[in-house]
């Protein structure tokens, strides 16, 4: 299997006309069996994503390009974060629960019931600049064994939730079917939540309030192919998010801009690089990366 295949831009709106970048997307990896999660860490210039099959979490070298296990019985892992203090946060969506791994290595247990009841699988996680932990908590590693380990909910539905700093696990959004990725805005007073299962599957939007709560949660875009998955956004408030056949933008207004198209279906996204221009894709069982002409979000 070739290491490159062309970019291929597909341009929906003439403001996309200069969202660009290398003419070969750089296929870095392609045996894991499903890649999802990739968080960028800058201090040593790697990236981990998850297999979430395999219960693994898989690390990519950026000064040699080499790939190598991060950490095997991952409780199967799939959304990765990093906090503000350089520690990775992990979604254990067949442990149903939310770790953080500490910079000596050792994993601590962040979250794993709300009002007493077992979390379902939690699935995507961010951390905002207050240090509280955002995530998302659908059934998909209940459902079957192939993500997790088949149980009923406890909970009874599928909700996005925040972790404050006393540990504290609170229900910020309670009306989605099957919450997914989810991305702040550059000033982080919007927050945006992928609903991967409704018809057609779609992006919400919420304000976010000082108390930590939200507002509004209207339609913010609809996925024209297939599904929505992982979300991340650029430093111009344009949302990148994972589709079937791509990577979809959009600007601020809701608009479809344009489409970087891939052979796979992605799963997530996240900017890395000295300059968070390395536009980094998990997509079936591989992971891409892209030099581009945009800029992911600062937080």
């Amino acid at each position: 299997m070739s290491n490159t295949i062309p970019a291929e831009f597909k341009l929906v709106d003439e403001r996309f006309a200069r969202l660009d970048g290398d003419f070969v997307v750089q296929r870095l990896h392609t045996d894991a069996r499903k890649s999802e999660g990739p968080v960028y860490f800058p201090a040593g210039r790697y990236l981990v994503w998850s297999d979430i099959p395999n219960e693994r979490l898989l690390r990519w070298d950026e000064t040699s390009g080499a790939v190598g296990v991060f950490r095997e019985n991952t409780g199967h892992a799939n959304g990765n974060t990093i906090d503000r203090q350089g520690r990775l946060i992990t979604c254990e969506q067949g442990a149903r629960r939310v770790t953080r791994t500490e910079h000596d290595g050792t994993i601590t247990v962040l979250a794993t019931h709300w009002h007493g009841k077992r979390l379902n699988s939690p699935n995507d996680v961010v951390v905002r600049a207050d240090d509280t932990i955002w995530f998302t908590d659908p059934s998909y590693g209940i459902a079957d064994d192939y993500e997790g380990h088949r149980a009923e909910s406890e909970i009874g539905a599928c909700h996005v939730y925040r972790l404050d700093l006393d540990g504290t696990v609170t229900a910020v959004a309670t009306d989605f079917c099957r919450p997914n990725g989810l991305a702040f805005s550059p000033d982080e007073r919007r927050l945006y939540v992928v609903d991967t299962r409704q018809e057609p599957s779609h992006i919400r939007v919420f304000d976010v309030l000082d108390d930590n709560t939200l507002a509004g949660g209207e339609i913010f875009a609809e996925c024209d192919f297939g599904r929505f998955d992982g979300i991340r956004l650029d430093d111009m408030g344009r949302v990148w998010a994972a589709a079937w056949d791509g990577v979809h933008c959009f600007h601020p207004d809701g608009t479809l801009l344009g489409k970087l198209l891939l052979p796979e279906p992605v799963s997530n996204v996240a900017f890395g690089g000295a300059r968070r221009n390395d536009l980094f894709i998990t997509a079936g069982g591989s992971l891409y990366s892209l030099k581009v002409t945009f800029t992911g979000a600062r937080y």
